[in-house]
């Protein structure tokens, strides 16, 4: 496995893999891996020939009072689980190689609408720091396959979107979440949380199990969102959304909608937690 910390170093050994005729997968991450992570890594392993993996903590990303600060920084950890994994290329750029002119007068690439509700009222901010980063290092690896987890609905599909609108050559590959055996998503934020907060975290899954299975027996939307915020809240959490949602558009679910995802994020204490299931209405 090789590090690069320049773009150049990268570029010039993925000249080298791709003058071989071989193909890559990438998954970006912003370090502190866990199983979900290693997770991305063996699909790509399974799908192409060499992955590459970046771990960059992207300050485009985050707003002002968010925890870019104290995002966990793991490098030798991380380093170390890919190294045994078997991922043939780490790139690990600064501030200075991503935004060398500063990111306040970098080019930013935005997704209109899709990226508006959700995590994007309440962060309005992340998206455009998050299509940013990601339509650079695409263009960086330029590979076959980009993989994501599925955590991440509402960036997934913004990340879908981007990648179909600018005609970038990557094929976009989602993967399901990754659970604790209680159930909980697995994020690098879930360090954050106390012991006794850890104990409560599996809720918000349970609660998105339960609001499935109302819906499914025909509980109106917004009858089964009520019921979960009331039941989140009574659980120590404060619920910043929780939405029943086309699973195309993530607009507000209608009744000719078949497809659905419910959508949420909570803060547990100081810790943001976020989790979705789908569901299909046959």
């Amino acid at each position: 496995m090789k590090v690069h910390h320049t773009i150049e170093s990268l570029q010039s050994d993925l000249l080298t893999i791709k003058k071989a005729g071989k193909t890559t997968a990438f998954v970006p991450t912003m370090g502190n891996l866990h199983q979900g992570h290693l997770d991305l890594v063996k699909k790509g392993l399974s799908l192409a020939d060499s992955v590459i993996v970046s771990i960059y903590v992207n300050p485009l990303q985050f707003g002002a009072n968010e925890d870019l600060s104290t995002y966990p920084r793991t490098l030798d950890d991380d380093l170390f689980a890919l190294k045994e994994l078997g991922a043939a290329h780490v790139f690990v750029p600064t501030d200075e190689i991503m935004y060398p002119e500063g990111k306040e007068v970098h080019s930013k690439v935005s997704v209109p609408k899709l990226g508006d509700r959700h995590c994007g009222a309440s962060r309005p901010q992340f998206f455009g720091g998050i299509t940013t980063i990601v339509a650079k290092l695409f263009n960086i690896v330029q590979a076959d396959i980009s993989i994501f987890g599925e955590k991440d609905f509402q960036q997934l599909a913004v990340i879908r979107k981007m990648v179909e609108d600018l005609c970038i050559s990557t094929k976009v590959v989602g993967i399901p979440i990754v659970r604790e055996d209680d159930g909980l998503a697995m994020s690098s934020r879930n360090n954050y949380l106390s012991s006794d907060e850890r104990m409560i975290a599996p809720t918000l899954h349970q609660t998105l199990l339960a609001m499935k299975e109302k819906i499914l027996e025909g509980v109106e939307y917004e009858k089964a969102e009520t019921d979960a915020i009331d039941a989140l809240n009574n659980k120590g959490f404060v619920v910043d959304y929780l939405n029943v949602c086309n699973s195309k558009s993530l607009e507000p679910a209608t009744s000719s909608d078949k497809e659905l995802v419910i959508l949420a994020a909570a803060m547990l204490g100081k810790t943001r937690l976020i989790d979705n299931i789908e569901l299909s209405l046959k």
